[in-house]
């Protein structure tokens, strides 16, 4: 089976960097995908996509070095089969609020008897190769958000259920939980004890711990923190971004 680069990091002891994509084009995860990261991660949650677009950017991802990912909008059972079934290496499933939940999350991926997942890798054959179904569970990365109280409640639990990789932290969703505010790279006393209590969580479990950052300045001091799995912005940001800075040297004047 295909190896998984974001595996083979984490094996060197490396952080792994992965690129954001929330514009449903398979043009823009092509180019997030020959950017130097190591995975791109397809936003089905709030990106601009639908299942179908989610294949043809994995497709495009699948054509350039980084390893395919696809965040579900849900814990939904049928949707995380078909992500993988579509040649997603790694899920991220947003708003796990108890080890049963991360449980339920972590079986829909895993095959019997160790999970649900029905067979039709339909698409991940082609991409992961003809011995898919041998290695499959060992080879995909699983990770639970942790963006609500009840899941920084229950981090500690969620982090020891068996065959999870890890916790990703939205960090904007928890600052809303916590203090009712939205903050990407929170200096609030309360959120920052909730990350570094999520962080000590995964790494007294032996599970990687990652992060949504603003950008790669701030990824790289997340990195200096420990976190080993940071995203660097979305693809909808940054270029927003980059287009407004632009705009604004264009123009000369401040706007």
């Amino acid at each position: 089976m295909r190896s998984n680069r974001v595996r083979e990091r984490w094996a060197q002891g490396e952080p792994v960097i992965s690129a954001w994509c929330s514009i449903g084009n398979s043009y823009s995860a092509e180019i997030a995908g020959w950017s130097g990261v190591d995975c791109v991660t397809v936003d089905l949650q709030h990106g601009m996509t639908d299942i179908a677009t989610m294949i043809a950017m994995l497709q495009a991802i699948s054509s350039t070095p980084a390893t395919p990912f696809v965040r579900v909008p849900s814990c939904d059972a049928a949707l995380l089969m078909k992500s993988l079934d579509a040649g997603a290496y790694g899920v991220i499933c947003p708003m796990i609020g108890s080890a049963e939940h991360a449980a339920e999350f972590v079986a829909a991926t895993r095959y019997p008897p160790h999970g649900v997942r029905s067979f039709g890798p339909a698409r991940g054959l082609l991409y992961g190769g003809n011995d898919y179904f041998e290695h499959a569970d060992e080879t995909l990365v699983r990770l639970a958000m942790i963006e609500t109280q009840s899941g920084l409640e229950a981090v500690e639990r969620v982090c020891a259920v068996e065959g999870l990789d890890g916790i990703f932290i939205g960090p904007n969703d928890l600052g809303l939980a916590l203090k009712g505010e939205s903050v990407l790279d929170p200096t609030d006393q309360e959120v920052r004890k909730a990350i570094q209590r999520c962080l000590k969580a995964a790494r007294a479990a032996g599970k990687h711990a990652g992060i949504f950052c603003p950008s790669g300045a701030v990824a790289a001091r997340r990195i200096g923190e420990r976190f080993d799995f940071v995203v660097i912005n979305s693809d909808a940001n940054l270029l927003k971004a980059a287009l407004t800075a632009e705009a604004r040297a264009a123009a000369g004047v401040s706007r």
